[in-house]
């Protein structure tokens, strides 16, 4: 779109606001064609891309400027095409077959975490009266169980005053605490969240941004400068990571290049677009599992593995392990590290959201397992999901949705649109680099088990925090006016958002203000979620919401068809692929 239809700037350098506002749906389907269009090899038959309908509110339903809505539900979209060309491919061919997103579905599945229901109350009550402890298995390690702990992960100023700092306590904060001077056992400090985040702001803004950044590095830490969008794109970092489609698909050169692999015919009983397709996860937190959690609504037979060492989010268990089977592996032992290898040898697809160097270390980098593919004489499909991208000096760096948010612009742009003074940054109000992520890389996958199918080979897919981020703050997506944006927060009366304000905080936030104005959607008998009589999770009835990918025909439509299950919920030497 030409710069005459954007302004300039209006959200600080590097970005491009819309002159006009143009109804979500209707964007959506712009931003759609222009993501499918600079996708090496995805289809540009109007036949199939005309399939795809979009509905949903014509306002913006979360705050800021952000269309990360519009991003996500064009995402989906793709989703969905490929997933139709994959039952074409499995003798389900139906040119009549139409492809819904709803927008405000897809604004809703950015904050899945929130929007489950447990025994017939959601997610955020049960939290908010203290209930839902007592409902999960508890994995977290007492990553926040004390004030400083949980606002180690926020963003801070800086003794620059235009400039602010993400820190993040990565699931162990002591560390990061004690980096900037902060005592994790600060009696004073720990009397709240309030008293918390002053404590740490008084000591980040007596550092330099750039001395906060080296202390990070120097410490294998996490954190980033809130960056503007123009400083992003500038840096080697940005443009490394620029030099690679949204949509990062590529084919592997094995030393022995494998054959097409069909598809497994269709079981009556399951026509959904991936049943059959046998998918090894090995990730953590949220972008990796959502990764397989989708393509288990699609069909695929996905075992998760959790390493039992390392801390992940309890509330996560609801969601994000829908449709899989759970067990847990610790790869320092030399029987599960077999065990693991002997699942490698039956995927089609092995998904990984650890650092890119890591896997090396246990024989399942790319290399290795696409050897694995060669010997087995069958391709496979490698995924990879992290903050920084596939190269660069900093690929290897460790990185967190909030990092993103903060390295992309993303965090700078959305305190812009709050008008907070000394560019004081917010993390935008939702997961919605690490959901994003995910879904990036579950189209990824698609597209490589299609081209499996077809072409033969194994397929390197990419998905990276910053590349959702900075597609977003792109020209010609563009960015939602100032009146728009208050328009919005006006509907909704979303409580105060800061830079200190944990995205678990945030979340809350937005839930509360949907509950206001669109709470019918949100409503367990609304139509819109999956329920299980029965659960893991007390026993209780557990209700999902659903795919966002809905399909005129019916019985290929993706949904799970098991309820999520808590980590490691199976023993780990009777679980086999189906």
């Amino acid at each position: 779109m030409s710069d005459a239809t954007r302004i300039p700037d209006v959200y600080g350098p590097g970005t491009h606001t819309d002159k006009t506002f143009v109804p979500v749906t209707q964007d959506t389907e712009r931003i759609f064609r222009l993501i499918a269009s600079e996708t090496p090899g995805f289809t540009q038959d109007e036949a199939l891309l005309s399939k795809v309908k979009f509905t949903g509110e014509d306002f913006p339903v979360i705050p800021g400027p952000i269309k990360a809505v519009s991003v996500a539900a064009a995402l989906h979209a793709m989703a969905g095409v490929l997933a139709d060309e994959i039952l074409t491919l499995r003798g389900a061919e139906d040119k009549s077959r139409q492809i819904t997103v709803n927008t405000t579905h897809a604004a809703f599945w950015l904050g899945t975490i929130a929007a489950a229901h447990i025994g017939g109350e959601d997610v955020v009550s049960l939290t908010k009266q203290g209930k839902l402890k007592s409902l999960i298995p508890n994995w977290e390690q007492g990553w926040t169980d004390t004030p400083l702990k949980y606002r180690a992960t926020a963003l801070y100023p800086t003794a620059n005053p235009e400039v602010w700092y993400s820190l993040h306590g990565s699931m162990d904060a002591p560390p990061v605490l004690r980096s900037i001077g902060v005592d994790p056992d600060d009696a004073a400090a720990n009397t709240s969240n309030e008293a918390a985040a002053a404590h740490i702001a008084q000591h980040t803004s007596r550092i330099s941004p750039e001395q906060l950044e080296m202390t990070n590095l120097l410490n294998g830490l996490c954190g980033s400068i809130c960056f503007t969008p123009e400083q992003w794109n500038n840096s080697a970092m940005g443009k490394s990571l620029a030099a690679h489609p949204l949509i990062n698909v590529k084919p592997l050169s094995p030393s022995v290049q494998t054959p097409p692999v069909s598809f497994p015919p269709l079981d009556p009983s399951d026509r959904r677009p991936l049943a059959g397709v046998r998918v090894l996860e090995l990730t953590r937190v949220i972008a990796g599992p959502q990764i397989s959690t989708l393509l288990a609504s699609m069909g695929a037979d996905v075992i998760r593995v959790n390493p039992p060492h390392l801390p992940d989010i309890n509330v996560l268990q609801l969601t994000l392990n829908a449709g899989k089977r759970t067990i847990a592996l610790d790869l320092r032992k030399p029987a599960d590290a077999a065990l693991l290898q002997s699942l490698v040898k039956e995927a089609d697809v092995f998904v990984q959201g650890f650092r890119l160097g890591k896997m090396a270390k246990y024989g399942l980098a790319q290399d290795d397992i696409v050897a694995v593919a060669a010997a087995r004489g069958r391709g496979i499909v490698y995924v990879s999901e992290n903050c920084y991208g596939p190269d660069g000096y900093y690929a290897e760096r460790p990185g967190w949705q909030q990092i993103a948010d903060a390295a992309s612009g993303s965090a700078y742009v959305t305190g812009r649109s709050l008008n907070l003074p000394n560019n004081e940054a917010v993390l935008p109000s939702l997961p919605v680099s690490d959901m994003t992520c995910g879904l990036l890389g579950a189209v990824g996958t698609l597209k490589a088990l299609r081209d499996r199918a077809t072409k033969g080979g194994s397929y390197a897919v990419h998905s990276s925090l910053v590349a959702v981020d900075t597609y977003a703050l792109r020209p010609e997506v563009g960015l939602y006016p100032k009146e728009i944006v208050k328009e919005c927060a006006d509907r909704f009366q979303w409580a105060e958002m800061r830079g200190a304000h944990h995205v678990l905080d945030l979340l809350v936030t937005v839930y509360d203000g949907w509950k206001r104005v669109l709470g019918a959607y949100l409503e367990e008998n609304s139509g819109w979620f999956q329920s299980f009589d029965k659960s893991d999770f007390g026993g209780r009835r557990l209700s999902l919401l659903k795919p966002v990918v809905a399909f005129s025909d019916k019985a290929s439509t993706p949904e799970w068809k098991t309820p999520s299950l808590p980590y490691a919920s199976h023993k780990a030497e009777e679980v086999r692929f189906r």
